[in-house]
């Protein structure tokens, strides 16, 4: 678990960003912000901040802020139900540079710089979205993102997300931490 006082200060670095990017957020939405520290201790490293804007059982829409090269780990979302093939997401860069990797052909020389837990990062194959670009991401398919040295900020518009069925390739993230 991470201290108050870094969850107030990745908070207030994300509203920075959003200022930054000119994406509006209500005073509830900043409270609400959710900052994602997986259970590693490490959340400006391995970590992002969420502003979930709706989650239903129709779709989903969010803000995901990240950090200069702060990086969500590798997971996929996977099958629910049999009506329920698992999250399918498109990615829209909105501010920053993102480096997205999915399964595929690796790339030879990433623009991802990853200092810590190295071994639990498997799929190399890079998509560099830039403000404007998107990707959709399909269900039950491993996938990782670094922000770049500014941070980023990318919206993500979804089948509903379950947060708790994610499956990460790192035995030790939590996702949802029990309270």
């Amino acid at each position: 678990m991470i201290t108050e006082e870094k969850r107030e200060e990745l908070k207030r670095k994300s509203k920075e960003l959003l200022d930054k990017a000119g994406i509006v957020i209500t005073d509830e939405e900043y409270r609400n912000m959710e900052v994602v520290e997986l259970n590693l201790g490490i959340p400006e490293k391995i970590g992002l901040q969420i502003i979930v804007y709706v989650n239903n059982e129709r779709y989903c829409a969010k803000e995901l802020i990240l950090l200069p090269r702060q990086t969500c780990p590798q997971h996929k979302h996977p099958p629910i139900s049999e009506k329920n093939p698992g999250k399918q997401e498109t990615f829209r860069c909105r501010w920053g540079e993102v480096y997205l990797y999915v399964p595929g052909e690796p790339v030879e020389n990433p623009k991802a710089k990853l200092e810590d837990r190295k071994e639990y990062f498997t799929v190399w194959h890079e998509i560099v979205l830039k403000p404007g670009d998107q990707f959709t991401i399909p269900p039950d398919t491993w996938h990782w993102f670094q922000a770049g040295d500014k941070g980023a900020i990318v919206s993500e518009f979804s089948s509903q997300s379950i947060d708790e069925k994610d499956v990460f390739t790192d035995p030790d993230i939590v996702r949802v931490p029990e309270k």
